[in-house]
C-alpha cells in the first residue's frame, strides 16, 4: 500500500489585522472627514481670533488659501492613493498648525482676557507649539516624492536620524510651555506662545539646540539633494514629475521673498498666502499626472514673463528717474510717467520675443527644435524646384516637430 502523501500547506495571502485595521483607517473615507475637520478649525480658528482681536492680522493672511489647498491636496491625494503618505502628511500637516492656532486663542481667552470659567487651558498652552512638529514633518514629503517609498534602504537610516532630530527639537520647543504649566507661571503672548525669561544660549543645552538645528539643515538639504540627483537619472514621466515639484518649490521661494518687500502687511499676507499655496498644486498635479508633459510649455512661460516682468519695471522706474530728477523735470512729472509707461508697453512685444525664444532653448527644448526645423524648411523651400523631395522634406519635419503616430502626405499633381 503507498504512503499517502500530506497535503503542503497553503501559505495564506490574506493581509493580517494589523494591515486590515491600517487600510480601515487609511481610506477615502478618513481622508474626506480629515480634510472637513480641517475646513471646521479653519472657521473656528477665523472666530476666535475675532475675540481677541486679531482678526485683522489672521483673516487677512494666509490662512484661507493655504489651509484650503493643502486640505485640497491631501485629501485628493489620499482618496486616489491611500498607500501613499504624502496626501496623509499634507493633511496632518495643516491639522497640527490649525490645532496650535485654536489651542492658542483658547489659552489667551483664559489667561490674558480672564475667561476663567473655560475648561482644560492648560492643555491649550501645551497643545500651542504644534506648529513645531508639523514644520518638521512636512519636509519628508520632498523626500517621499512621488510615491511615498524610500529609494534605497540606506535611506531608513536618514529617516531615523532625522524622525530622531525632529523628537528632539519639537520637546526642545513644546518644553516651555510644559514647564509654564508646572510652575503655574504662565505667560503668552497674543498669538498664545508661552513667553519665558530664561536666557540659556550661551550654555551647554543652546549649544546643543544649535547643533540639532544643524543636523535638521543638513537632513533638508540632503532630501533636496535626493530629489536633484533623482531627477538627473530619471526620464519620460518620472522626470516631468519631478519637474513639477520644482516648479512649485521655485514659485513658493519667489512669491515669498517678495512678500517680504510689500511694505502694506495684509497685501503681503495675501502674497505670502498665494506662494505657499504653490508647492502643494505643483505636489498634487506630479502624483496625479495630470497633464505632466505641459510642464515645459509652463516652465518656460513663467520664466519668460518673470524675466520680461523685471526688465521691463526695472526700465520703467529709470526712465522716471532719469526724467524727474536726472533731467530735473519734476514740474512735468506726469509726462515723464507717461513717457516711461509708452516705452515700457512699446518694448513689451519685442522683448517678450526675444526672451522668450532664449528661454525656450534651455526649457522647453521641443518647442525650440520644433521651431528650427520649421525654420530651416521654409529656407529650403524657397530653392526647391522637385516635387518629390519637397514631399519627403516635408514629411520629415513634421514628423520631427509633432511626432505623429501616422503621417501622409497628398500633392495633386494638376497644373
Amino acid at each position: 500500500m503507498g504512503r499517502t502523501q500530506p497535503t503542503p500547506a497553503r501559505e495564506s495571502t490574506a493581509p493580517d489585522k494589523n494591515q486590515q485595521r491600517r487600510l480601515r483607517l487609511a481610506s477615502p473615507t478618513t481622508a474626506t472627514v480629515l480634510g472637513g475637520l480641517a475646513l471646521v478649525l479653519m472657521a473656528a480658528s477665523i472666530v476666535a481670533s475675532g475675540l481677541i482681536h486679531q482678526l485683522s492680522i489672521l483673516s487677512t493672511g494666509p490662512i484661507v488659501p493655504v489651509v484650503v489647498v493643502y486640505a485640497g491636496v491631501g485629501v485628493v491625494v489620499a482618496r486616489r492613493q491611500p498607500r501613499n503618505p504624502i496626501g496623509w502628511i499634507l493633511i496632518g500637516f495643516i491639522l497640527l498648525f490649525l490645532f496650535s492656532g485654536m489651542a492658542g486663542f483658547y489659552a489667551v481667552l483664559f489667561y490674558n482676557f480672564g475667561h476663567h470659567g473655560l475648561p482644560l487651558a492648560q492643555v491649550g498652552v501645551i497643545l500651542q507649539p504644534l506648529w513645531a512638529p508639523a514644520i518638521l514633518t512636512f519636509p519628508l514629503v520632498i523626500l517621499l516624492f512621488p510615491d511615498g517609498r524610500l529609494a534605497s534602504r540606506r535611506w531608513r537610516w536618514v529617516l531615523l536620524a532625522y524622525a530622531v532630530a525632529r523628537a528632539l527639537a519639537s520637546a526642545a520647543i513644546i518644553g516651555p510651555a510644559v514647564a509654564a504649566v508646572a510652575g503655574h507661571d504662565v505667560r503668552l503672548d497674543s498669538f498664545g506662545d508661552t513667553i519665558t525669561t530664561s536666557h540659556h544660549s550661551g550654555g551647554a543645552l543652546g549649544a546643543a539646540e544649535l547643533l540639532g538645528l544643524a543636523l535638521i539643515l543638513v537632513l533638508w538639504l540632503s532630501f533636496v539633494a535626493h530629489q536633484v540627483l533623482s531627477w538627473r537619472r530619471a526620464t519620460g514621466e518620472q522626470r516631468q514629475q519631478l519637474k513639477w515639484l520644482a516648479l512649485g518649490a521655485g514659485a513658493t521661494v519667489v512669491v515669498v521673498a517678495v512678500s517680504f518687500a510689500i511694505p502694506t502687511t495684509s497685501v503681503a499676507g495675501e502674497v505670502s498666502g498665494v506662494g505657499l499655496a504653490a508647492l502643494p498644486v505643483g505636489i498634487g498635479v506630479a502624483i496625479m499626472k495630470y497633464r505632466l508633459y505641459e510642464i515645459d510649455r509652463i516652465i518656460s512661460r513663467a520664466v519668460s514673463y518673470a524675466i520680461v516682468t523685471g526688465l521691463l519695471v526695472g526700465l520703467y522706474a529709470g526712465l522716471v528717474l532719469l526724467a524727474t530728477h536726472a533731467l530735473a523735470l519734476k514740474k512735468e512729472s506726469t509726462a515723464a510717467v507717461a513717457a516711461s509707461t509708452l516705452a515700457a508697453a512699446a518694448l513689451f512685444s519685442p522683448l517678450r520675443r526675444r526672451v522668450q525664444h532664449a528661454v525656450d532653448r534651455r526649457f522647453n527644448r521641443s518647442r525650440y527644435d520644433a521651431d528650427e526645423a520649421v525654420t530651416a524648411f521654409a529656407a529650403r523651400l524657397k530653392d526647391a524646384v522637385d516635387l518629390d523631395s519637397v514631399r519627403d522634406d516635408l514629411a520629415g519635419v513634421v514628423q520631427q516637430a509633432l511626432e505623429p503616430t501616422h503621417l501622409s502626405v497628398w500633392v495633386s499633381r494638376r497644373g
